[in-house]
């Protein structure tokens, strides 16, 4: 990779987390504090929350018509989700150790925090909970596959991909043979789990 490649990829990691940080600050502003796994908010905020609920009856009378017919079709996505979270999940703990390949952690991923937002009815909590495991999932099972890519093969496509992981960008061009073996040596070394 040449200098400026890597010159413009560590701007772009600079841009994201100067990003992020600025969502943080911005949803401070709401008033709420993270206490362990808990999201407490102020007692003026947690009132406009319950003022702001919709009862589930009402809900349901307000509803769309059609997002009832295709919640079915939705919530049975569930079960294929099951069998992929269970697949990814087995083949790491089997293969990363092997590999000695760090794990990726599951709770870096499965975000369940929703419930705590006072403005939402039971139905609505449970559609986020939903969303939440299947994009956490499938936010998890990139990073494991991403990870098993940058062991095995850690080059670039020749064609434009939209849609790539976050480990990507840094992988070999495509075509690019010089010292093939001892670059994917570091691509592996990188990924191995530090012992404290």
């Amino acid at each position: 990779m040449n200098e400026r490649i890597r010159e413009l990829l560590n701007q772009m990691a600079s841009l994201d987390d100067e990003l992020r940080s600025a969502l943080h600050e911005q949803e401070q502003r709401v008033a709420f504090q993270i206490k362990g796994k808990r999201v407490e908010f102020e007692q003026s905020v947690k009132e406009a929350h319950r003022r702001l609920k919709t009862g589930v009856f009402r809900w349901l009378l307000t509803g769309r018509p059609l997002n009832y017919l295709t919640a079915p079709v939705i919530y049975s996505m569930g079960v294929p989700l099951l069998m992929l979270d269970l697949c990814v999940s087995f083949y790491q703990a089997v293969c990363f150790p092997i590999y000695r390949m760090a794990r990726v952690r599951r709770a870096d991923y499965f975000i369940f925090d929703r419930q705590h937002l006072g403005y939402l009815n039971v139905i609505e909590r449970f559609h986020c909970a939903y969303c939440a495991y299947a994009n956490g999932l499938l936010a998890y099972a990139t990073e494991i596959v991403a990870r098993t890519e940058q062991y095995f093969c850690p080059i670039k496509h020749a064609r434009k991909m939209l849609g790539t992981h976050g480990r990507y960008a840094r992988f070999l061009a495509y075509g690019d043979a010089a010292d093939y073996a001892a670059r994917l040596e570091e691509f592996r070394h990188a990924l191995e789990e530090k012992t404290p």
